[in-house]
């Protein structure tokens, strides 16, 4: 029997709480092989739209990122064309693609975008990395860890290692609300042992709408995790 997609939509509201973003059809079913199309309208908003697929029970995955001026999507880990796509119908009307779906495919796919009227007046997020463990260095691999405190609970976070985009092993949790009411995320870099003890520098960078803040580690400037 050939397998099917069932995929929920839900309509979020951005951090304004003025501009609303909405998505369609709520529910999608069909069969193996199949192309799926689903809509996002940005509502007054000039800015990209991002999509997250979530398996139940399990954290958000960044798929793409799509602006109406770009050529092609920005893409999360473990995600690329022709399997997924993105087009726009106008500056606020954007539309996912998965070609050939699988029953791996099978999701909540959020749809989400950034009112920069609002979030350029939010604090940048603060950012703290931590070195690998000693440990962990007696081994072939290790560990980065960036902890990023903001006031809400969206931001995108990437890794770059000697200024280049890294594009695989990096594990980034969903945030998580703290006492003092601000929001942390985990980020978790699995790099080669060897490239550490060469001091490659390696950058943790997350934004918030307008707002982007980095922080740099390599060994030279981690004495104690000799």
């Amino acid at each position: 029997m050939l397998g099917t997609l069932c995929t929920l939509i839900t309509a979020l509201t951005c951090v304004s709480g003025v501009t609303v973003v909405t998505q369609k059809p709520p529910v999608v079913s069909l069969r193996k092989g199949e192309t799926v199309n689903m809509d996002c309208n940005l509502g007054t908003v000039d800015y990209y739209v991002y999509w997250y697929k979530q398996i139940p029970g399990g954290v958000p995955q960044f798929v793409l990122y799509f602006y109406h001026s770009s050529s092609s999507p920005t893409y999360g880990s473990g995600f690329s064309s022709p399997k997924f796509t993105s087009t726009h119908q106008s500056t606020s009307d954007y539309r996912l693609i998965i070609n050939n779906v699988e029953e791996g495919d099978s999701a909540v796919y959020y749809c989400k975008t950034w009112d920069t009227s609002v979030s350029s007046s939010l604090p940048p997020p603060v950012l703290t990395v931590f070195p690998p463990s000693s440990a962990e260095l007696q081994s072939n691999g290790a560990t980065l860890v960036c902890l990023s405190s903001q006031s809400v609970p969206f931001a995108d976070v990437s890794w770059l290692a000697a200024g280049s985009p890294v594009s695989s092993g990096i594990s980034t949790s969903t945030a998580v609300q703290q006492p003092d009411q601000t929001f942390q995320i985990s980020s978790y870099l699995a790099i080669q042992t060897s490239d550490w003890n060469m001091d490659k520098v390696y950058t943790c960078k997350v934004s918030l709408g307008s707002q982007t803040s980095e922080k740099n580690i390599n060994k030279s400037d981690c004495p104690t995790a000799e």
